[in-house]
This record gives C-alpha cells, structure tokens and sequence, in this order.
C-alpha cells in the first residue's frame, strides 16, 4: 500500500505545481449537492440523514463541475480543483465508487487551450516523477499526441462514414453487416447506444496501441454540457484523450445558453428515468449559475488515478476500500 500511495501522493504534488506555476486557483467545492450531473448512464450515492424531521435529501456529487461553473459566474478566470467525486457502479480495475477527479477551467477561452494544458500536464508529470526517481513508460516520455475526429477515427479503425449511417436502424444493419463479430442485444437501442457498441468493442482496443490519442468533435447527441461547432453544427466542441487506451480525460467547450441547457437536462432525465426508473431533482442552483452568466469558457475533468496507471504502469493506484478485504 505505501508504495504505491506515494506514487500517488507525489503525482498529486506535481499536479498542483504544474498549475500553481501558471497562477490557477486551487479551489474546493462541496461534495454533498442538490444535483450530481446530467449524465444517464452515471448513477449517484444518495446522502439521507440520521434525524427523521430533516427530510430534505442530498447526493455525493460525481463532479465538480456545476460549483466550478459557479465560480467562473462569479468572475473567477483560471481554476482548478482536485477532489474526491462518488459513482454507484461496479467494480473494476477502472472504477471504484471514490476516485480523485482533476478538474480545471479557463474563463474567456477555448477548449483548444485546455488540450494544450492536458499534454503540458501529463509532460510535466512524467518529469516530476522520474526527477523524484519514479520509473516512467517509455512511451509516456515525449508525448506526440494524435489528434482525430470522431468521424476520422471510425473511417481509420471500422472504414465507417459515419454521415452515412443517420438512423439507428442504418447503423444497426452496418454493423450486423460489416461487424458481425459485435454482440447485438435483442432490444431496439438508441442511435448513440450502437455508436458506443461499435466504439467500445472495434475501436476503443485499438486505441491501446496509440500512446496519446485526443478524439475530439463528438456527434450533436453527445454535446451534454458542452457547444456545438458553428460551421458543423452535427458535432459538439468535446474531446477525450487516450493514454494507451485509457481514457482519462474529458473535456467540453461549455455551454452558456440557460434555455438550450434546460432543454438537454430534461431529455437526459427523461432518458434516465427510462431506463434505470428513478429520477433526480432539478438542478435550480446550476441554473442559477447559467442565469448569472459567464463568458465562453473551456473546462475538463480527468481522473488522477487512470492518469497514475499510464505514467508509471502502476496497477493497484486506489486507495483500498471495503471491497479490497
């Protein structure tokens, strides 16, 4: 255990001084709040109290981000925060139910300067390791990153055009056709639901064998929190990054239209509801937030674990928890 919590102690270390030398804030933000993401696939830890009058119910956030957007709302330009964040999944060498989240924002930016932040980041780490006499991957040293899209991605790694699949049905049959090998489950699923079959089964593996690999410009279904390209309105201003094959980091060119952002809140929870049948409340003090205002501004959210795992190899990088005994 020692050995592997100083790995990831020291690289805490160095992850606040990578930023505090380009004079970010280091902030914190609550952990308990009314609303923990929009995302239907991630599921949060309800948080209920002991005392029977206090009826009123709180979740373990699975970001930071509606508290980080409060404060770029309040004027703060350069922030960044490294905090404990909560999701109800299963186990498995890439999740745990608490994990260390990184995350940081540029007020007035573009989510352009935030990937060059990340490959900065991730250099200067590997550097501060290997000076603290921690070994690196070869491979993590002189990061050259390769930069696609969605839509390039799946015509190098599927010979799939994308643009040429625009039904669920279409992109069902193109792969019961051209992939037959992916398993198809017997239910009718969601155009993004085969995106991801096809991805997380035909691409993704391949992606290992890239040491970095930025995908950026997700399709419009995927935008979440994040705008859409002016000239290419299909796709959204996102991108992942893969360290061989890991992704560790995701990051949005933020939203700022209130009503726009209501109206993606309500389909996700719509979606959630449907399919894991229960719902959350309404995020009233996020829309607060978005109702103050902030300029356009680029933030990412990146796990500190998985990013441990790709410098160094390390396997075992999470704080033991119960289900370790």
């Amino acid at each position: 255990m020692t050995h592997y919590l100083k790995r990831q102690f020291l690289l805490l270390q160095a992850i606040r001084d990578f930023f505090n030398r380009q004079d970010f804030i280091d902030v914190l933000t609550p952990p308990m709040v009314e609303n923990p993401g929009m995302e239907p696939h991630i599921h949060p830890f309800l948080v209920t109290s002991a005392y029977p009058e206090q009826k009123s119910a709180a979740y373990l956030h699975t970001s930071p981000e509606f508290h980080m957007k409060e404060l770029l709302s309040y004027g703060f330009e350069k922030i960044f925060t490294l905090n404990y964040c909560f999701r109800d999944e299963p186990h498995s060498r890439l999740h745990r139910p608490q994990f260390i989240m990184l995350e940081w924002y540029r007020l007035n930016s573009h989510y352009s300067a935030i990937e060059k932040d990340v490959i900065a980041l991730i250099q200067f780490c590997a550097e501060e390791l290997q000076r603290r006499q921690i070994p690196i991957l070869d491979e993590m040293k002189n990061l050259k990153p390769q930069i696609m899209t969605i839509h390039e991605c799946f015509k190098k790694f599927v010979g799939l055009d994308l643009a040429t699949v625009k039904s669920a049905e279409e992109l069902k049959k193109w792969i019961e056709t051209h992939r037959p090998q992916v398993p198809m489950p017997k239910e009718i699923l969601s155009w993004d639901d085969y995106f991801f079959l096809l991805f997380l089964n035909e691409i993704e593996p391949q992606l290992k064998f890239i040491p970095c690999c930025v995908l950026k410009e997700y399709p419009a279904s995927m935008a979440a929190l994040s705008t859409l390209k002016k000239d290419q309105p299909e796709v959204c201003e996102r991108f992942e990054i893969y360290l061989n094959g890991v992704e560790i980091a995701n990051c949005y060119n933020e939203l700022t239209q209130l009503e726009l952002q209501r109206k993606r809140f309500l389909d996700q929870a719509l979606l959630k509801e449907s399919l894991y049948h229960y719902k959350l409340p309404e995020p009233s003090q996020f829309y607060q937030t978005m109702q103050r205002g902030f300029p356009a501004s680029a933030g990412i959210a990146l796990g500190v674990e998985r990013l441990l795992m790709a410098l160094t190899g390390e396997t075992n990088v999470f704080w033991p928890t119960l289900e370790d005994n």
